[in-house]
């Protein structure tokens, strides 16, 4: 009886070793987000940064919490909504209130793309990367987004741009 207890310990320890990876700590197991640059419309070659941008995610009341509120930037990273076919953003140029009123121009752009879901690891389960990245710009009298250049309709790393905008 008392074989059996250690040889039944013993077969319950070598499966539990095998069902663990080596490392149970996820190191790279995030989404990629959106990365946009802002270009110069009349020298499209040199990045031009948006004073006091402010972006809001569409149907949202506070703004996206990956860049900072009202600075100056050449560059943001948006994330994407992993269970919807597209996400929708108004990003603001010039953003002040005035009497608690959104003072700056508002242009709204939404982002279309499928959902590829792709398995790391057991410690970091699943993430999701885009492809067909296509974009939608609402326009108006005032539009200060001039025009739109999908670098790359694929997004599974953050090391570059995936779109360019000129204003």
């Amino acid at each position: 009886m008392g074989k059996l207890r250690i040889l039944l310990f013993v077969i319950i320890a070598i499966i539990s070793f095998i069902a663990c990876e080596k490392d149970d700590i996820c190191v790279d197991g995030d989404t990629p987000l959106l990365i946009i640059q802002f270009y110069d419309n009349e020298n499209p070659s040199e990045l031009k940064a948006v004073p006091s941008l402010r972006v809001i995610g569409l149907g949202q009341s506070s703004t996206v919490n990956t860049i900072t509120d009202r600075t100056s930037l050449d560059s943001i990273a948006l994330p994407l909504r992993i269970n919807e076919a597209n996400t929708g953003f108004i990003l603001i140029a010039d953003s002040a209130d005035e009497d608690d009123l959104e003072t700056g121009n508002n242009d709204t752009l939404t982002f279309n793309y499928s959902t590829l879901e792709v398995f790391i690891s057991k410690a970091c389960g699943y993430i999701a990367n885009y492809d067909d990245l296509g974009e939608q710009l609402t326009t108006d009298n005032e539009n200060w987004i001039q025009n739109i250049e999908i670098v790359s309709p694929l997004i599974q790393q953050q090391d570059s741009a995936h779109v360019k905008i000129f204003h």
